[in-house]
């Protein structure tokens, strides 16, 4: 997430339902809105964006359950599947912010170098995994849709 603010990337979507299914089989156990590591990574992009000053747009996407939704209330960008929309519109009661941009930024740290980049990578085995994933997924994805394309142009 640093490294595309750096790079000035206009948004980031992490994809907080898929943080937490890797945490959920790797440590076998289930965990509450308020620990869930999905969450808890968008936090903390959010926090460190706001405090910095990058314009950088942070769009939590992946929901499992209307939890992680209303952890993440105030962030920037939330993209929700019609079925939690739904929840999320009969829900009673009032959404609490939970993410607060107070306006109070500290000047941006050094650009980190390749070499930092690559460290921190592979000290995070779950960044690592799924980034590897989504590329491929989404490379594929590419794939057909241009094979799919190409046959509907001739």
């Amino acid at each position: 997430a640093r490294a595309c603010a750096e790079a000035g990337a206009t948004l980031i979507s992490p994809f907080v339902g898929r943080i937490l299914d890797w945490h959920k089989a790797k440590h076998g156990r289930d965990f509450t809105a308020e620990e869930d590591p999905g969450v808890l990574s968008v936090r903390r992009i959010y926090d460190y964006y706001k405090a910095h000053g990058y314009p950088t747009v942070v769009m939590g996407a992946s929901f499992r359950n209307m939890g992680e939704i209303v952890a993440l209330a105030g962030c920037d960008r939330l993209t929700i599947a019609p079925a939690l929309l739904k929840e999320l519109e009969a829900a009673q009661g009032v959404l609490e912010r939970k993410l607060i941009d107070n306006g109070a930024t500290g000047p941006q740290p050094a650009p980190m170098t390749e070499s930092e980049f690559r460290w921190m990578m592979n000290e995070d085995a779950m960044a690592t995994e799924k980034l590897a994933e989504g590329i491929r997924g989404f490379t594929a994805d590419q794939i057909k849709l241009e094979h799919t394309l190409a046959q509907k142009l001739l």
